[in-house]
């Protein structure tokens, strides 16, 4: 027997869509602000030689440069003002989130509740604004090093690190007003929509390197059918539930009896969704950015980093599938799902999982469940986001065919369809609310006429 909710769900059309009024403002206001975004990608820094830098950019562009190009939506290709992208936010956001389980002062502010999460989030752009100087500073004395400064010096330096900081910043604020005033998953739409702009690119240079014998025609195909199953097992998984069941006890109210329901608890299989794969992306292209602007005649660590932390090379796999993992129990366990406070929750509504007592066994217990669910999950993750990457590593095959920006296609994707379809319940909720109001008031002015 479906629920109302799953009626209701079922229901839905496009007659419902249209009315939604307050969904369509969320979605143009939205589509609007990512328009702004992608403007933003093509206004260049000041300062910068553009022929001698595209000259630069497509000596690199098979390496880490065009990885940088695909998370930051083709920005760094020109230099523009939205070079940096979000990425300095997403590192702060993990430098915050792992000081908050380590230090007792943050760990605290995440219990105060609104108050403490404010707190938080300005930590965070503090952090932000921080990691943005650092980078913007190495990519400035990168251009001078390279010569592609039109006017080197002290002057470029800050101009190139104001620009791009407040770039940044801008892009922020922008993913910080689609999550409250657009539908919800701001900065995860930014990434997509970078990567969605680069697609039809790529898919032409794919293409056209088949139609050369670059690719021979079976390589062509092996890679189109590897996408179309790597995209369907993606959605059977994240759309794969462990449901605990929860018993409410019967309580007598007069002579009515209440409760007595049984329902579930749904958990998904990787309840982290695309953030472990970001936020492991983002780590690992901190050095690399650094090393990607560094001049011809560097040497020590940054030589090493680019030699070893390559795309394809063995240990740039290991601390990429490492870190999916870590994460993937990390979000999980500390914002996604809190089990201490699924339990307190259930403990107030009276709810319990048979045989399990109410309270800290109930945590325990769903520990137990998370712990299980995750082994698999934060496998299913690194799965998805490696295996492309050693068939990229040894051929042509571009950016975008790789495991990382399927992933985070597909579950955004995934989470604004589950988005706008939560809007438009709410819109019918409304709706049904508001005619029975009226058919009250109707009934009693009948009432009153009679």
């Amino acid at each position: 027997m479906a629920s109302a909710a799953e009626q209701m769900a079922a229901n839905l059309s496009w007659g419902s869509f249209g009315k939604a009024k307050e969904l369509q403002q969320r979605i143009w206001f939205t589509l609007g602000l990512l328009i702004v975004y992608r403007i933003g990608t093509f206004i260049p820094v000041p300062g910068i030689d553009a022929a001698l830098f595209r000259q630069f950019f497509e000596q690199n562009q098979g390496g880490v440069g065009g990885m940088l190009n695909m998370f930051t939506g083709g920005a760094i290709g020109n230099m523009a003002i939205f070079t940096l992208g979000i990425m300095p936010y997403i590192s702060a956001s993990i430098i915050v989130q792992l000081l908050s389980a380590m230090v007792p002062q943050l760990e605290q502010l995440k219990k105060e509740g609104e108050q403490g999460r404010k707190k938080i989030n300005q930590y965070t752009r503090y952090g932000t604004v921080l990691l943005a100087l650092v980078q913007s500073y190495a990519i400035a004395a990168g251009l001078e090093g390279q010569g592609l400064a039109t006017d080197p010096g002290l002057f470029f330096r800050a101009s190139v690190m104001i620009t791009l900081v407040g770039g940044t910043m801008f892009l922020m604020w922008l993913g910080e007003q689609i999550t409250a005033r657009g539908i919800g998953n701001g900065i995860s739409l930014i990434i997509y929509v970078g990567i969605i702009a680069g697609l039809p690119l790529a898919l032409a240079q794919f293409f056209e390197a088949g139609r050369t014998q670059v690719l021979s025609t079976p390589m062509v195909i092996g890679v189109l059918l590897m996408v179309v199953a790597v995209i369907a097992f993606i959605v059977f998984i994240e759309r794969s539930l462990r449901k605990v069941h929860i018993q409410y006890p019967k309580r007598q109210v007069g002579n009515k009896v209440y409760g007595g329901e049984s329902s579930h608890l749904p958990i998904k299989l990787n309840p982290a969704g695309v953030i472990p794969a970001i936020f492991a992306s983002t780590l690992l292209l901190l050095p690399t950015t650094l090393s990607a602007f560094a001049g011809p005649d560097s040497s020590g660590w940054v030589s090493t980093v680019a030699a070893y932390m390559g795309r394809g090379q063995a240990l740039y796999m290991i601390f990429f599938a490492a870190m999916i993992i870590f994460f993937a129990y990390f979000y999980t366990f500390n914002v996604s799902f809190k089990t201490e406070d699924v339990a307190d929750n259930l403990k107030k509504q009276g709810g319990f999982v048979p045989g399990i007592r109410p309270g800290a066994k109930t945590a325990e217990y769903l520990d137990y469940v998370l712990n299980r669910l995750l082994a698999v999950g934060g496998l299913y993750l690194a799965a998805v986001c490696l295996l492309p990457e050693f068939l990229i590593a040894r051929s042509s095959i571009p950016f975008y065919f790789g495991g990382t920006s399927v992933l985070i296609v597909v579950s955004v994707t995934m989470d604004t369809i589950n988005q706008v379809q939560s809007h438009m319940l709410a819109h019918q909720y409304e709706s049904l609310i508001e005619k029975s109001k009226l058919r009250g008031k109707n009934r009693a002015k009948a009432r009153g006429r009679r």
